[in-house]
């Protein structure tokens, strides 16, 4: 679990993901010689923060967001949520601004609105986020940004392994999205890839426990193809990993980008469920990673 603490503890909210970036990049060219087959690195001014890696002849891409939720520093010690932070007083916060490393609580009035206890003015526009406390045990793992850092760990560990396919490392999805649409534009005229497994956190809920498998998702507040989701489970099902299905209402993923570009994608979610969501303490259980990491390898060379 080093390299998921490692990647916990990356700076990298919405609108700033460059940290991430940058960590990737320095990880790839470190490992990459190690990998069944040496990537394509795929950057570039038009693409923004964004990066993606190519292995042989892709059919399929696995979409990983690298942002995670967070704060914005405003006027008189205000902040502005990024994204759908879970926010208490007390939650420790850190970030830098022009002066000084900065660590301070997050404070929550009696009508909801966000401030910080720094004992001097933050620099306006700063970004703070959840400071990391990684926990591990023989069952579970738990720390903030699990969502989507464990994302980004089972694309990293699926690309070991990887001989065809496309891992894409997106921005801003926890704040509205707007990378997607052009990264798919690119995917599907360059390669000719159309179909994509979203490699994302879910929740734990009534029917999806820890500990039982990663979760198929057949339906957010986004509806995928059935046809393509019913070939997932039938693969799911032959290669023998546990796995769990999921039907929601809400929640959405850089899969609802896919369905609303203007290219024919098929998507699907595929994610290790976990409780205590956008908080500092989010927890998943070891199977969960496990199967989810196993299951991606299996489908990115059936699919």
């Amino acid at each position: 679990m080093q390299l998921l603490e490692q990647l916990c503890k990356v700076h990298a909210p919405a609108g700033n993901e460059v940290g991430m970036k940058t960590f990737l990049l320095d990880y790839v060219e470190k490992y990459k010689l190690h990998w069944a087959c040496e990537p394509e690195i795929i950057q570039g001014e038009e693409f923004q923060d964004c990066l993606m890696l190519r292995f042989g002849k892709p059919r399929t891409a696995i979409f990983a967001h690298m942002d995670s939720i967070g704060f914005t520093v405003r006027y008189n010690n205000q902040l502005v949520a990024i994204g759908g932070p879970e926010v208490e007083s007390g939650f420790k916060l850190v970030g830098k601004d022009s002066l000084s490393l900065i660590e301070c609580n997050l404070k929550v009035d009696e009508e909801g609105q966000l401030s910080h206890d720094f004992p001097r003015a933050i620099d306006r526009g700063t970004d703070l986020v959840f400071k990391c406390d990684f926990r591990e045990t023989d069952e579970y793992v738990q720390s903030c940004y699990l969502d989507n850092r464990l994302g980004i760990y089972n694309a990293l560990k699926v690309a070991e392994t990887l001989e065809n396919g496309i891992i894409v490392f997106s921005c801003w999805e926890e704040h509205g999205g707007g990378t997607v649409s052009y990264l798919a534009r690119y995917i599907y005229e360059k390669f000719g890839v159309k179909q994509a497994l979203i490699s994302d956190i879910t929740w734990v809920t009534e029917g999806v426990p820890h500990g039982e498998g990663t979760v198929i998702s057949m339906r957010d507040s986004s509806i995928p193809r059935r046809s393509y989701v019913n070939r997932i489970i039938d693969l799911a099902v032959e290669s023998g990993i546990p796995f769990q299905l999921e039907v929601e209402g809400s929640g959405a993923s850089d899969g609802r980008e896919l369905q609303n570009s203007p290219y024919p994608f098929d998507w699907c979610f595929i994610g290790a469920p976990e409780s205590n969501v956008h908080s500092p303490d989010e927890l998943v259980h070891m199977k969960d990673i496990s199967s989810m990491i196993a299951l991606y390898a299996f489908l990115m060379k059936h699919l």
